[in-house]
């Protein structure tokens, strides 16, 4: 059995990584994260989210729950303007895809980590058991 070394295994990772980077997901996240910056609308709202952001912590700090109440409000308003403009939809659709590819991706490392565990200490994959856990189960015992 073959044995690596942390290194190793970063560098086949960054590898990864440069082909994640070069999936149609990635390239459309960038495009839409540029036209949000370019969108002055989406900007000046992004702006004031900021600064509402700000003042909510500040209300917060100092016990001032009416006037928190009321930049909350106003932090709600705009974050639902911001979600009905079209290239913010766009933007966060490409973060779900780019996120179910890392999610994928994640998945399947440490279920082929798990099987390949299992299956070198003579265990069993469908149980999801490992060798000393299949020689452990007590006779006739149907855990």
């Amino acid at each position: 059995m073959a044995k690596y070394t942390k290194d190793e295994i970063v560098s086949r990772a960054k590898d990864l990584a440069r082909m994640i980077a070069e999936t149609e997901e990635v390239a459309f996240f960038k495009e839409a994260e540029a036209k949000i910056h370019e969108n002055q609308k989406v900007r000046e709202k992004i702006a004031s989210l900021k600064s509402l952001q700000k003042q909510a912590v500040n209300f917060q700090h100092y016990g001032k729950t009416e006037a928190l109440k009321m930049v909350e409000e106003k932090i709600g308003k705009i974050e639902q303007e911001l979600d009905e403009i079209p290239v913010v939809q766009q933007f966060k659709q490409s973060q779900i895809e780019v996120n179910e590819i890392l999610q994928m991706v994640a998945t399947a490392i440490s279920n082929k980590v798990t099987d390949d565990i299992i299956e070198s200490t003579g265990g069993d994959i469908l149980r999801g058991e490992t060798g000393a856990q299949v020689q452990n189960r007590m006779p006739g015992s149907c855990r």
